[in-house]
C-alpha cells in the first residue's frame, strides 16, 4: 500500500462512524488487519487511546448498529 492507502484507512479507522466493514470494502482489510495496521503506523500511546475508543463502539459494527447508511461519506467529505 502507498502513504496516501495507509493515511486513509487511519483517518476512517480513527472515524466514529466509518464501521470496518466500510474500510474492508474500500481496501479489502478486516478488522484485524486494520488493528493490525494501526500498531505499526500509528505511536503506542495513540494505539491505545484509539483501541480505548472503538472497543465496544456500536457504530464500528454494522451488524450493531441501530441504523443503516448506503454510503460511507457524508456528501460535504472531501473525495479522495
Amino acid at each position: 500500500m502507498d502513504p496516501s492507502e495507509i493515511s486513509r484507512i487511519i483517518e476512517m479507522a480513527w472515524e466514529d462512524r466509518t464501521p470496518f466493514e466500510a474500510i474492508y470494502a474500500a481496501y479489502g482489510l478486516s478488522e484485524p488487519q486494520v488493528i493490525k495496521l494501526m500498531r505499526q503506523e500509528i505511536k503506542p500511546r495513540s494505539f491505545q487511546v484509539w483501541r480505548k475508543r472503538v472497543t465496544g463502539r456500536r457504530t464500528k459494527h454494522l451488524s450493531r448498529r441501530d441504523f443503516t447508511v448506503g454510503k460511507f461519506r457524508c456528501p460535504t467529505q472531501k473525495m479522495r
